[in-house]
């Protein structure tokens, strides 16, 4: 398992070290380098990663400010110079704070730290079961036996998930997308979205890149995925 990294610094030395500790630890894999929140935002935009390496003390937009917008949160590993951000790091539910200058047996023990909850965050995908015509995923204790038909789209949030059904209320649970993206279809489900994925069969409507369901749910297609989606349009409507 590789986990994918984005870190973020305004001071081009600190940045480029954590890069190459990403580079030099192997189940790390560095997606970008930003020099400040906006341009990870830009990344962010466009793609998905599991983890953030992000220094506190930027110009702007400071790091912490940074995760406290996002509404796609990643895991957060704070880095910094300054020792009385520890507390508020937690508070954002940080899964380590490093404290400038970082040695790489520091780094790679806040890696490891971070693999081991990815590790069991993973195990969650356990539960779910799929055939060519259900899932089971488990909902609040419970496991639910979800008919493939029945979805229409499946949306992220966070570390959850919410499976909107034709004639029924949404089942949420505690999967990543990429997670339940890897069990589904691929004839039939797709990813049009960082945090979309639509069933295939529902798509009836589509105007200026979005999906439209029941007439007040639009659903947009992602710069990352039009291609894809585009192909599928081609070769389903009659243009």
């Amino acid at each position: 398992m590789k986990i994918k990294c984005l870190s973020i610094d305004d001071e081009p030395l600190a940045l480029k070290q954590i890069g190459s500790y990403i580079e030099k630890t192997p189940f790390l894999e560095s997606e970008a380098l930003c020099s400040n929140a906006f341009e990870a935002m830009a990344f962010l935009s466009d793609n998905e990663v599991d983890l953030l390496f992000v220094d506190i003390n930027m110009p702007d937009l400071n790091g912490m400010d940074f995760v406290r917008s996002l509404t796609q949160k990643p895991q957060v590993i704070f880095t910094t110079a300054y020792s009385e951000y520890a507390i508020e790091g937690f508070q954002v539910d940080a899964l380590d704070y490093l404290l400038k200058p970082i040695s790489y047996a520091v780094f790679l023990k806040a890696a490891n730290k971070a693999k081991t909850w990815f590790e069991l965050n993973r195990r969650q995908s356990d539960v779910i079961q799929t055939t060519n015509d259900y899932i089971f995923v488990k909902s609040e204790y419970k496991l639910m036996r979800i008919l493939l038909s029945e979805i229409k789209y499946i949306e992220s949030s966070n570390e959850y998930i919410q499976i909107h059904l034709i004639n029924d209320e949404p089942v949420t649970s505690l999967i990543r997308l990429k997670v339940i993206e890897e069990q589904l279809p691929k004839d039939k489900f797709m990813r049009v979205h960082r945090s979309f994925i639509v069933n295939l069969d529902r798509v009836k409507v589509i105007e200026r890149n979005r999906i439209i369901f029941d007439h007040h749910i639009y659903i947009p297609v992602g710069d990352q995925y039009k291609e894809t989606f585009q192909a599928f349009v081609d070769k389903t409507f009659l243009i």
